[in-house]
């Protein structure tokens, strides 16, 4: 059997996986990355969605370089990934790791809490160290913006505090490993749906209720961020095909797929194009009524793939697959 031809020189990464993933989820990887790769280098652009606590698990050690070498074009991400990114950059070296995590009692839980180390699987977040410190930040940026009548998304913030150096002496890993930092450089537009829930969003809500923050549309919403996205992908789409690579499911890739049919059959806007390329890694199994667990043909009865748009899933754990498949793409 032969698979497409690989879209460039592949480094040992790349030679150990071709060499090994011949086969059923591993062939799916190989052949959703070269396509990847194929649809970039004929011209086209990618989004890429993150869902889940992709940050948390690290993902800047891989998709930093991917903004870097501009295969990333837009993000799409929850605000739990905006945030982590950033508590990561700060407050590595506070985290802990939690090994026997499926093991923990209640009590051993209640243990987790009363330290203020807020657990994502078998990794544990410093509150003081990371949310506090980042709140610090924020807070002032937030006055800032309140107090001259200025509106921004949740990422515009953060570029901010990234860009002003304004938490640089409290670096514990390497900027380069972060996607956030490599984003801010890129300028690169990310959309938040759902901003509101997450740590950074109850933040700002409890500085509203407490009348610090005058304001509630300092930070911009998520119908805001739709009609961002709809000019962008308006203007973009005129000139590159449009790829979308879900990284999970949820609302980060929900909310971004919606575009194209919100804006032919919403707007009435004719000869809008289709999604020019989809993959979505999920360990959701395929079943009746799970969004995230919907094959890539159902999307076509809603407007949002054609007929012969390149389609993949790869049923797998995203923290495995999505290094492997960057590190394909950059033929790492």
């Amino acid at each position: 059997m032969t698979g497409p031809k690989p879209a460039r020189t592949d480094g040992p990464v790349s030679a150990f996986v071709r060499h090994h993933f011949r086969h059923f989820n591993a062939a799916a990887l190989v052949d959703a990355a070269d396509a990847y790769a194929r649809h970039l280098d004929d011209g086209g652009a990618m989004m890429v969605t993150l869902a889940g606590a992709m940050s948390t698990g690290e993902l800047g050690l891989s998709l930093a370089e991917m903004i870097r070498q501009d295969k990333v074009q837009i993000l799409s991400c929850t605000g739990a990934n905006l945030e982590e990114d950033v508590f990561n950059l700060i407050a590595h070296d506070f985290y802990e790791r939690v090994p026997h995590y499926r093991d923990l009692t209640p009590h051993q839980e209640q243990g987790l809490l009363d330290r203020h180390m807020n657990r994502v699987t078998d990794t544990c977040i410093p509150e003081e160290e990371a949310m506090r410190r980042l709140e610090g930040a924020l807070l002032a940026e937030w006055r800032r913006a309140d107090g001259a009548g200025e509106r921004l998304f949740p990422h515009e913030f953060l570029y901010r505090i990234l860009r002003s150096g304004a938490l640089e002496e409290h670096y514990q890993i390497d900027p380069k490993d972060s996607w956030l930092v490599a984003a801010a450089e890129k300028d690169l537009p990310i959309v938040v749906p759902g901003w509101e829930d997450s740590t950074t969003g109850n933040m700002f809500a409890a500085h509203v209720i407490t009348g610090e923050i005058r304001d509630v549309h300092t930070v911009r919403s998520g119908i805001e961020a739709m009609t961002f996205l709809a000019n962008w992908y308006t203007r973009t789409a005129a000139s590159r095909s449009i790829g979308f690579f879900q990284i999970g499911g949820g609302i980060a890739g929900d909310f971004p797929i919606c575009v194209v049919p919100m804006l032919h059959q919403d707007l009435q806007r004719d000869g809008v194009p289709m999604w020019g390329y989809f993959c979505q890694i999920s360990d959701s199994t395929t079943s009746y009524g799970s969004y995230s667990g919907a094959v890539p043909n159902e999307k076509i009865t809603w407007g949002k793939l054609a007929v012969d748009t390149p389609k993949y899933i790869v049923e797998s754990d995203a923290t495995i697959v999505a290094p492997l498949m960057f590190a394909l793409i950059l033929g790492q």
